[in-house]
Formats: C-alpha cells, sequence, structure tokens
C-alpha cells in the first residue's frame, strides 16, 4: 500500500494515510485521459450556433437583371452566397458535440489522473479545516502556509462540507470541486490537488 502524510491546515504533519494501489499506483493511462478530457470539453459546448443558408435570408425573390445582353454575369437573386447579405454556404448549424465515452473510462482516467497527481508530488491530504463558519481570511493563511497562494489549485472536499465551500468560493485560482462531482479534468487541471480525509475516503470507495 502506499502512503501519503496528513497535514493540518499549517502544514504540520499529523499522520499518514494508506492509499489504495488501485486508484493511486497504477501506470497513467494517457490516451484514455485525453479522450475522456476531450468528451468533458465537448459537452460543455451548447451547439445552438446557426447561419442561413441562401433559401433562409429575406428578400432576393426578384432576378436582379436580365439573363443576357448586359455584359455581366447571370444572377439568380441577390442572395446567393456571393453577394453580400446572401446566405452562408456550409455554416454551423445546430447539433451535439457529445462524444460517447464508458464508465470503465472515465473511472481508468480518474485513477490515471491521480496516480499521476501522486507521483509528481502534487497532491495534499488535509486532515480538517474546521471551519466553524465561513472565514476567508483562514482560507487564504491556509494557501500561504502551502506555498500555493496565486497558483491555480483543485480543492476537494466532502459534500457536506458547506463552511469550507463558502470560505474558499471567493478566492481566485481555487477550484472547489465537491467530491461527489469529482471528474478527470478538474483532477489534471491545477498546480496541486488538495483533498480532505473525508473526500479522500469517498475517492477510494467510489474508484477502488
Amino acid at each position: 500500500m502506499t502512503t501519503i502524510e496528513i497535514k493540518d491546515v499549517k502544514g504540520a504533519a499529523v499522520g499518514t494515510a494508506e492509499l489504495s494501489d488501485a486508484v493511486f499506483a497504477i501506470e497513467p493511462h494517457m490516451h484514455v485521459m485525453h479522450s475522456v478530457v476531450r468528451a468533458q470539453q465537448a459537452s460543455w459546448r451548447q451547439g445552438t450556433h446557426d447561419t442561413k443558408t441562401r433559401g433562409q435570408v429575406r428578400g432576393g425573390g426578384k432576378k436582379p437583371w436580365r439573363q443576357k445582353g448586359t455584359g455581366r454575369a447571370r444572377q439568380g437573386t441577390i442572395r446567393a452566397p456571393q453577394w453580400a447579405g446572401g446566405g452562408t454556404v456550409f455554416g454551423p448549424h445546430p447539433r451535439s458535440y457529445e462524444l460517447k465515452t464508458n464508465r470503465k473510462e472515465v473511472k481508468l482516467a480518474m485513477r490515471s489522473a491521480l496516480s499521476a497527481k501522486l507521483a509528481d508530488g502534487e497532491l495534499i491530504v488535509v486532515d480538517d479545516f474546521g471551519f466553524e463558519k465561513p472565514c476567508t481570511k483562514d482560507a487564504v493563511a491556509f494557501l500561504k502556509a502551502f506555498g500555493l497562494d496565486g497558483k491555480r489549485i483543485t480543492l476537494v472536499i466532502g459534500d457536506e462540507d458547506v463552511e469550507t465551500f463558502l470560505s474558499f468560493r471567493n478566492i481566485q485560482r481555487v477550484n472547489i470541486l465537491p467530491a461527489s462531482c469529482m471528474n478527470t479534468y478538474d483532477f489534471l487541471d491545477n498546480k496541486a490537488l488538495v483533498v480532505t480525509k473525508q473526500a479522500l475516503e469517498k475517492i477510494e470507495e467510489v474508484l477502488a
């Protein structure tokens, strides 16, 4: 079993935690991580873009000039694509950008991301923030104690840890992630992944 230090809010070690090798000690699967992150990003696209074809643009019902004898190229409508204000050729229309991924791939990608973070020394486990009420000042002090102030971090907390969420939510470059919403993109998109002890148990329960 792999072990990691559990630290308090001041950065001092208060114990160790055993990590499941099936979650935190696998060889990161780069292709699956790429596929899952790509699918996540694609799902954020609304796909509501639309352009008008020549048949949808208003006007242009009259032939601009006669077919022959003018010396100019023949034209049937001023709403043809080559005219200013005309229709658009091969423009975007509403569509879904969804990419298919199965659950095994999603879990493998998250295990790969966690294993990579641990191997790179970018995984921090915190015992408990102990907020009795929201306090952004204490949240900022925590980041400074770990040398994380100004860095982009992902903070994974328990689903019921409301005080911690409220304490960190106004700090720039801090992404707060409830354990039930864990995903590969948020595990990777940071300089440090900070996980509470409670959230760590949830992660291992789901992914082990």
